[in-house]
């Protein structure tokens, strides 16, 4: 089965404010991936300051739900974040992978489900 998304659940004690050391770390691939990098580091660093400042605040952030390849989204209803995609051809295992890797460097408990609950979009 085509996988449309990537749901990263925070499990046990994890938090928001647990996703502020790696949000850079994850945002910055992604963004190269589907080929929205901006040019201009200081567009990137907007993007990562304003779902800083929830993040640190244990909110749920922003994310990045502009149209491309893939949308970075946090959900309203329960701890977690996910990728999402509306192509059939795009493939999200590297990203999956990566971010995978940074959230347990990082300490941070979670499941990975796949996808899980995205008719709400």
């Amino acid at each position: 089965m085509k996988i449309f998304s990537t749901h990263f659940v925070l499990t046990g004690k994890s938090d928001y404010k647990d996703l502020a050391p790696v949000f850079k770390d994850i945002l910055r691939p992604l963004l190269e991936e589907i080929g929205q990098m901006p040019e201009e580091d200081e567009i990137f660093q907007m993007y990562v300051d304003m779902n800083l400042a929830d993040l640190e605040r244990n909110r749920k952030p922003e994310g990045y739900n502009r149209k491309g390849k893939m949308r970075l989204i946090f959900p309203i209803d329960r701890k977690e974040f996910y990728l999402k995609t509306y192509s059939k051809t795009t493939d999200m295992s590297k990203m999956t992978d990566v971010i995978s890797n940074l959230l347990t460097s990082a300490g941070v408990k979670f499941e990975i489900l796949h996808n899980d609950r995205t008719d709400f979009d």
